[in-house]
């Protein structure tokens, strides 16, 4: 049986049978079955318990070995030291598949995390597929099927749906689908991964993009164990045109490495994860509701690639707070044309037809006016997504009818669109304009978040292939951390090209390489022990002459021997000091579970206090590189802001490129580097890293 055909047994078995059954439907081994039960799963369940003949009024067996046929699926709710011989039981029957619900393993740390690996070993020896341990299980809203003992249900079931929830945390996703129930989404099934001994979330992704039962995938993650099976999942959901949207929680930043390397003290794992959903067009949510906002949004399967807002309003406030929310996400609102704006001002001298449409509340003495700017706001501004804000209107008996079809004869009219309407109203009320094809939020701004993300999705499905990576030499890395210089040399067998500058070992050899350079120039201590030269003084700018050159030779050496009197000392790196660029930070840091991930930024403050910086595995092209860099806050000013030359951004989105070529083919030895800063000079001038740092994996550089 193939992995997919293993996991679709899993989701939808036709039978179960339940290792540590129970006669109480409110006990562990019993939720599943009185779940099942009640909700009238079709297929067959099999308790197994030695003590008992009978539960829950369906005949129970006394062991694996008595069940009369094999199961699809198996839950076990055994303790923790009986779980290993129980799967080991179970796939010898040739079971596909087993939910442990058993706790006491690797989150326990020590013997925990060795008992784990018993169990998956004997799982894998007889090819069987595990959930957890140490998870609430899963349960699909469609066949009945309830492989889980949360307690959420006994609060009532929520509506069959076409939404799938992957969650890490079963009592979160409990929580999800209380909250689901409580707004009227629909589910279709959810899985509870637990530790991810074996099926982590990448898996039950993949599996729900495979379903064509579920439109929209919900993801809540606390940290990414197998990279390889999730950027598979995302990539698969991405051409299947079926949008994820993730909840990641935990932005703590990976400590180890981050001592040594300023790219991995940025890089926490929320920041590489979401770029990683990023680059694959998922949507990372930040809150419970928004995830659920834009799931129940993504539902009506309208995802504009190129995303223009449009709003029709009854209130000017409600037009201001939709367009703060809209500038903050990126989501463009072109203004209405010149000429509809005109003819509208007639219709309402008084109106602001801009975008904006503020129909103003003279709507209420005249509704054809809704008709009448709504319809110009979707046939003359031609905006891929409509917000109508309707506010309480919408509830009045005397209006909402009216209300209803005037929005109604517009969507029919335009079907393409996608609309939403912020509204208060009674759930009845909200469930009619629901059926009538729109998506009702009461908040405008949570509104404006779902439909941005629309166009996230959008523009993931949408994208073509890139530009391939830029080929580069494949070379080979030392045992320890290289100084500077050797660092340098390294990447200029990559085409990385850094300063001209000389290692100079006594003072008139670096007087002879300043006169060779031109004046002013900078001095650096060449140690491979000491890799933060500023830290010690170890850096001196603006030398401008033959005496400074001496007498900053002489210096720099007795601070090296004073603050590092064991550091190797290989002398001094003298270098042109380049006038007339923009400093930029560009790095590379080990994930540990997307492997190098490259990184750029400004230098100077926007790195180091305002954190203004892009991430992105690696390998990428030079296109890659060049929306990497024009994604900065702080781009303007490589484009040339406030009469500023424009910097050569293509060079230094060729050595971006170049840089995470290099680190892609340099395995787990790399740890990370460090260009800081790369001088950016006008175009047609280049950009030069003017220092560098490589970290080797495993050494601590000092």
């Amino acid at each position: 049986m193939s992995g997919s055909e293993q996991l679709a047994r899993l989701f939808a078995p036709r039978s179960v049978a339940i290792i540590g059954a129970s006669a109480d439907p409110k006990r562990i081994g019993g939720r599943p079955i009185g779940a099942m039960l009640a909700r009238g799963f079709t297929g067959r369940i099999m308790p197994v318990n030695p003590n008992r003949p009978e539960i829950q009024g369906l005949p129970a067996y006394a062991s694996v070995a008595d069940l009369p046929e094999t199961p699809d699926v198996a839950i076990i709710a055994v303790p923790a030291a009986l779980v290993a011989d129980t799967v080991s039981a179970l796939a010898g029957r040739g079971v596909p598949a087993a939910i442990v619900f058993s706790a006491g393993f690797a989150e326990m740390g020590g013997e925990g995390e060795r008992e784990q690996a018993r169990v998956v070993a004997a799982a894998q020896a007889g090819n069987m597929r595990l959930v957890g341990p140490n998870t609430l299980g899963l349960f699909d809203m469609r066949s009945g099927f309830y492989g889980t003992f949360t307690s959420v249900f006994e609060g009532g079931f929520p509506d069959v749906g076409r939404i799938g929830i992957a969650s890490q945390s079963g009592a979160y996703c409990g929580h999800l689908v209380a909250v689901m129930r409580e707004r009227g989404l629909g589910i279709a099934t959810a899985v509870m991964t637990g530790n991810e001994a074996d099926i982590s979330i990448g898996d039950v992704i993949g599996r729900m993009v495979e379903d064509p039962e579920i439109d929209v995938i919900a993801a809540y993650a606390e940290g990414i164990n197998k990279g390889d099976s999730f950027i598979r999942a995302l990539e698969a959901a991405r051409q299947a045109r079926k949008p994820v949207v993730v909840m990641k929680v935990g932005r703590s930043a990976i400590g180890g490495a981050a001592a040594i390397s300023h790219t991995a003290s940025i890089a926490g794992d929320d920041a590489v994860t979401s770029a990683v959903l990023e680059e694959f067009g998922a949507v990372q949510a930040r809150t419970t509701d928004e995830m659920l906002d834009i799931a129940q949004l993504a539902t009506r399967k309208i995802y504009p690639a190129k995303n223009t807002l449009g709003v029709i309003t009854v209130s000017g406030g409600a037009g201001v707070v939709i367009s703060d929310a809209a500038e903050e996400l990126g989501l463009d609102m072109p203004q209405m044309p010149a000429a509809s704006q005109a003819r509208l001002k007639e219709i309402l001298p008084y109106a602001a037809p801009r975008n904006p449409v503020d129909a103003t509340a003279q709507v209420l003495n005249d509704l054809s006016l809704l008709g009448q700017f709504g319809e110009a706001v979707v046939k003359e501004g031609g905006y891929s997504s409509i917000l109508g804000f309707l506010t309480y209107t919408a509830d009045a008996p005397s209006l909402s009818a009216r209300l209803r079809e005037q929005f109604r004869l517009l969507k029919d009219a335009y079907p393409d669109r996608l609309y939403v309407l912020s509204l208060v109203a009674g759930a009845e009320r909200v469930r009619e304009f629901e059926a009538d094809g729109f998506t009702v939020f009461a908040d405008p701004t949570r509104a404006t978040v779902a439909i941005s993300a629309m166009g996230t999705f959008g523009a993931g499905f949408a994208r073509q292939p890139g530009q391939p990576p830029l080929t580069v030499p494949k070379v080979g890395l030392p045992s320890s951390n290289p100084s500077e210089a050797e660092a340098k040399k390294l990447l200029a067998q990559a085409g990385i090209a850094s300063v001209p500058e000389e290692v100079c070992a006594t003072a008139d050899a670096a007087v002879a390489a300043a006169a060779q350079f031109g004046f002013p120039v900078v001095l650096k201590i060449v140690s491979p022990d000491i890799l933060h030269k500023t830290e010690i003084g170890g850096v001196l700018l603006d030398v401008a002459d033959e005496a400074g050159v001496r007498a900053g030779f002489a210096t720099l050496i007795e601070r090296a021997k004073a603050h590092a009197p064991q550091a190797r000392i290989e002398g001094v790196l003298v270098a042109r000091q380049l006038k007339g660029g923009v400093e930029c930070i560009l790095g590379i840091h080990r994930d540990p579970v997307f492997g190098p991930v490259a990184m750029v930024g400004l230098g100077g403050v926007f790195v180091e206090i305002v954190k203004d910086v892009a991430f992105r595995r690696c390998p990428f092209g030079v296109d890659v590189a060049e929306r990497m860099i024009r994604s900065l806050k702080g781009a303007p000013l490589l484009l040339g802001a406030r009469g500023r030359p424009k910097a050569d951004i293509k060079a230094l989105a060729e050595m971006l490129s170049r840089l995470s070529s290099f680190a892609h083919g340099q395995g787990e030895k790399l740890q990370s580097i460090d260009l800081n800063p790369v001088i950016v000079l006008p175009v047609g001038h280049g950009a030069y890293a003017a220092d560098a740092v490589i970290e080797i994996g495993g050494g601590d550089g000092h």
